[in-house]
């Protein structure tokens, strides 16, 4: 005897992906405010993964170490910021921020593309052109992580306290006893 299970199309599963995210964060220990900082440090540093090409990662743990924000909350803001796509959607609007921030237009090392094989060589000079190009993006990339973690903290702050008064109403309705109701057919 098998028991079959529900398939679900892509839309579906991101949707279920994001609920469960969020049922996670929402039962995540600690206060309300250790959990909305750790979601939007990770929310945040999600939108500088593309523009420092992975490298934040490598500071993600410490920095939401040092703030004292919640590390699975932070984990759970970083995937939602992943499924959300909005670092890539964010990117061309991100680089003329950059640009309007920081309008230093100058041509380095003469043009060249970057190259791994100059690059093990000891040519620099294309490193050095694909970090100023990259620069723009960076800046305004951070504007963008920084204002949108600023604004997830305070969504999820208002989520997590909603649904810890819910949770506290119904354990309150759960161990509150009832008027016992007679049933008018049976007498």
């Amino acid at each position: 005897m098998s028991i079959k299970q529900k398939k679900y199309n892509f839309f579906q599963r991101i949707a279920r992906v994001f609920r469960l995210n969020f049922i996670k964060l929402l039962r995540s220990p600690g206060g309300a405010k250790k959990v909305a900082l750790g979601f939007a440090l990770g929310f945040g540093l999600e939108m500088l993964v593309i523009s420092t090409a992975s490298l934040i990662y490598i500071l993600f743990v410490p920095i939401v170490r040092l703030a004292k924000g919640s590390l699975p909350a932070a984990i759970i803001g970083n995937v939602i910021g992943k499924l959300s796509f909005l670092p890539v959607l964010l990117l061309p609007f991100a680089k003329q921020l950059g640009k309007m921030l920081f309008p230093m237009n100058v041509k380095l090392a003469h043009g060249t593309s970057f190259s791994f094989q100059a690059l093990l060589h000891g040519d620099l000079r294309g490193l050095i052109s694909l970090l100023h190009g990259g620069i723009h993006m960076l800046i305004g990339m951070s504007i963008l992580g920084t204002v949108l973690g600023i604004i997830s903290y305070f969504v999820v702050h208002v989520f997590y306290e909603k649904e810890r008064m819910r949770r506290l109403k119904k354990s309150h309705d759960k161990h509150v006893p009832r008027a016992k109701t007679v049933n008018k057919n049976y007498i």
